[in-house]
């Protein structure tokens, strides 16, 4: 990894870049997970620039890794600030010429309100991995039982480990997403029908957050082209658990799209 940061109005964002720099191919942006960070994507955005020979770029979004903190609680609709608010400056901060977006989790809602809601021409195609695009019980269930863990179990000390402040990062998540009010208001399928670019979608069958639902919305609203990938017996992290099927699926996908400007 060649570390890096960027600096916003807001504050300082750790980055982190693997492989070929955005003047020579076109660039796969990683978005990661609600308690996830830069550091956490570990060994795998150096194994996508490999697979796929494309320069990878990622951060830490605020509040999250060494990036500078955000004051609580979040705002209901912050992964729509983060499409289309703070994500477009990041990747002119960052000179992205031609990417995809690849976001797991939280991430993956937010690439796929950037790519529904921002008319970016750079952009290329969204992977999508265990996204969220509506609540569902067994995604808020599992939220509750990680803030049961935070409160009681070694989860806090786990997650100090790669966020400068852990109570931030979790309870800027868990706090929203527990909110009585985020159910009704988190609805990201107007955005989906406004994607025509090509979707990558893909899930465990057996993500503890949500349910192949998520997908088939997808597919079902999506005008563009949508591919459909689900794992069986394979939880909430595919890029962490079967990372060889996410890689060949990226690399497939990629190789589907124009490699030049």
């Amino acid at each position: 990894m060649r570390p890096g940061e960027i600096r916003l109005e807001e504050g300082r964002l750790e980055t982190g870049w693997w492989g070929p720099e955005p003047e020579a191919t076109p660039s796969i942006v990683l978005l990661h997970e609600g308690l996830g960070s830069l550091g956490l994507w570990r060994d795998f955005p150096a194994r996508l620039a490999a697979a796929t020979g494309r320069g990878v770029f990622a951060w830490s979004r605020f509040g999250y890794g060494q990036s500078d903190p955000v004051a609580l609680p979040r705002p209901l609709d912050y992964l729509r600030r983060e499409a289309t608010e703070l994500l477009p400056r990041v990747l002119d901060a960052a000179r992205l010429r031609r990417f995809i977006l690849f976001g797991h989790s939280d991430g993956a809602s937010i690439a796929a309100l950037h790519a529904g809601a921002c008319a970016d021409a750079r952009l290329q195609g969204v992977v999508v991995v265990a996204p969220h695009v509506f609540t569902e019980p067994i995604g808020l269930a599992g939220v509750a039982a990680m803030q049961a863990r935070y409160a009681t179990g070694d989860l806090r000390t786990r997650l100090a480990r790669h966020h400068r402040d852990p109570d931030i990062a979790f309870h800027g998540w868990a706090g929203a997403w527990l909110d009585p009010s985020f159910p009704a208001s988190f609805d990201l399928l107007p955005e989906v029908r406004r994607i025509r670019l090509p979707v990558l979608a893909i899930q465990g069958e057996a993500d503890e957050y949500g349910t192949p639902a998520q997908l088939h919305a997808i597919a079902r609203e999506a005008p563009g082209p949508v591919e459909l990938l689900l794992l069986p017996g394979v939880g909430h992290a595919p890029q962490a658990e079967v990372p060889e099927a996410v890689l060949a699926a990226v690399r497939r996908f990629t190789a589907r799209l124009p490699a030049g400007e």
